[in-house]
């Protein structure tokens, strides 16, 4: 059955409805409440047009992820005085088709992710040619700057997994699972491949379909009670690192469970011990920095990074880090 592209906009609320576009021109009294209004609420407004900037990315259905990463593109975007549509699709074609719809909406910029570029490049040349300065943010840091994109927001996933490897090694573990929820997806493959480079013990590689959580944790299940040996389960979302812990229990494991990405089912989880460790890849920073450096961008031209991505993690989240960050989690900005 087709799908159809949604977009989601952000009405500003109550003076930061009114019409901010005409103020630097009229320099009216209603601009100016509309300014006073927004401090008062803890929020600034800035004196530029009302841009339209749109976010495609990877995100299947209910991925709690994204959820944080819109939360903080959408906070960026009130301050920026920027119209936000969000858009979504876990297969590549159909992202690059939403592409191809924000450019022919005519957006004033486009941020993308990556996961599959092959299949986006086409898409993001397209938005290029239309004068639409794009910016790509999570996933695609190696391909963002030879398919034209201003810069790229997000952690670089091999040195993300090599520190996993890392820290493995650190503790002591002496095998480890790798569990990949995404077949196709460059990121999780750079992950993988990290933590087996700088990893003194041996990594298998699972492939899962994550959109059937029961069906990931009976594979994970299977996986460990066939192999005893493992000793370190690393998923690489958050909502998979709690069906890990079942699946652990399940199969009467002892292997730690350690994950990317931080929510705060895993804040709580790391502070009672039940996982081990977490990476934090900053994602509320991810949406955030990509509205702000598209205005700076579209108002003076500046460039942040040199072309060079602007890095947003990786941050090893251990038991003693997660009550400090628990609070933020919870109110989903962590």
């Amino acid at each position: 059955m087709a799908r159809f592209p949604t977009w989601v906009g952000i009405a500003l609320a109550g003076a930061l409805s009114l019409c901010l576009a005409g103020c630097s021109s009229t320099g009216g009294k209603r601009a100016e409440d509309a300014r006073k209004a927004a401090a008062a609420q803890g929020r600034s407004a800035v004196n530029t047009p009302r841009w339209t900037f749109a976010m495609i990315t990877h995100s299947g259905d209910g991925d709690t992820f994204w959820d944080i990463v819109q939360s903080g593109a959408k906070q960026a975007a009130i301050k920026d005085n920027i119209n936000f549509l969000y858009s979504h699709d876990d297969e590549a074609q159909q992202q690059a088709q939403l592409v191809d719809a924000a450019v022919d909406k005519k957006v004033d910029a486009i941020i993308v992710t990556l996961a599959k570029p092959d299949a986006m490049k086409a898409a993001v040349a397209r938005a290029e040619k239309a004068g639409i300065p794009v910016i790509t943010v999570n996933s695609g840091s190696a391909e963002s700057k030879a398919f034209g994109a201003l810069t790229h927001v997000g952690q670089d996933e091999t040195v993300a997994g090599e520190a996993v490897g890392e820290e493995l090694t650190k503790r002591g573990k002496k095998k480890a699972l790798c569990v990949l929820h995404e077949q196709g997806n460059v990121g999780h493959e750079q992950r993988c491949a990290g933590v087996a480079k700088t990893f003194d013990g041996k990594v298998d590689n699972l492939y899962v379909n994550g959109t059937n959580m029961p069906d990931v944790q009976s594979a994970i299940g299977a996986k460990l009670q066939a192999d005893k040996s493992i000793d370190a389960v690393v998923t690489l979302g958050a909502p998979y690192a709690d069906t890990a812990v079942k699946a652990k229990t399940d199969a009467g494991s002892k292997a730690e469970i350690d994950t990317f990405d931080l929510n705060a089912k895993v804040a709580g989880e790391l502070k009672d011990g039940t996982l081990g460790f977490a990476v934090d890849q900053q994602p509320y920073l991810q949406g955030y920095e990509a509205i702000d450096l598209l205005w700076l961008y579209k108002y003076n031209g500046d460039v942040l990074g040199g072309g060079r991505p602007v890095l947003t993690g990786p941050q090893i989240v251990t038991k003693d880090q997660a009550a400090a960050l628990q609070e933020y989690a919870e109110r989903g900005t962590r």
